[in-house]
């Protein structure tokens, strides 16, 4: 099994990236779909959160963790993010381990990949994939993307600030996709990618 890291920043065009490779059957292991499981009802991470951040956070009859007005508070300030960070990190790093050494031999599927929102956050990990590949484009086309999602400037802002910078990713990368043009570019860089790894056309 071929196993793959796939990074980028906010409104890199890595989400298109994504969907692309599953069109072309990689299977894919979303870590924001992780840690939305390990803030399920009870668990530990939940239960840890909440004693960070309030335990009026938890619903007192579902025990459901309030999603978003954790957000008001974990988003608050650089060291509130860092905290929700550092208590969620084992969690999601022990669940993509188990992930590509255990499920991933198991799949019937050509390639598998995870889908990485902060690389510098599992870069113990790049040993355990075959490649690191990335996603970038210009900040300013980045800005504009998102707001084209409703989000702010201020917002887009505050959220990139917390995220590796491109440099960064480019340097830990085997392969960059540059996302400054329009799809069909971008799915022309993909198909390349996946003729050059597994010998055959593919349509995207």
């Amino acid at each position: 099994m071929y196993k793959v890291i796939l990074a980028g920043g906010m409104a890199s065009g890595k989400s298109t990236v994504a969907q692309l490779f599953v069109d072309a059957g990689g299977v894919r292991f979303d870590l924001d779909e992780v840690s939305r499981k390990l803030l399920a009802p009870g668990s530990e991470c939940t239960c840890r959160i909440a004693e960070a951040f309030g335990t009026d956070l938890i619903d007192p009859n579902t025990q459901e963790i309030n999603r978003k007005e954790l957000g008001h508070r974990a988003f608050g300030s650089e060291g509130s993010t860092k905290l929700l960070e550092d208590l969620e990190m084992p969690f999601i790093k022990a669940y993509m381990k188990h992930f590509l050494l255990e499920e991933a031999p198991q799949l019937q599927a050509r390639f598998c990949f995870v889908e990485v929102p902060l690389l510098d956050r599992v870069e113990d990990l790049l040993d355990l994939v075959d490649e690191v590949v990335v996603v970038v484009a210009p900040k300013e086309l980045r800005a504009q993307r998102a707001a084209g999602r409703g989000v702010s400037r201020q917002e887009f802002e505050e959220r990139i600030s917390h995220q590796p910078s491109d440099d960064y990713l480019i340097e830990q990368a085997q392969v960059v996709f540059e996302n400054s043009g329009d799809l069909d570019q971008l799915k022309q860089q993909v198909a390349i990618w996946l003729q050059m790894r597994f010998g055959e056309p593919q349509k995207t």
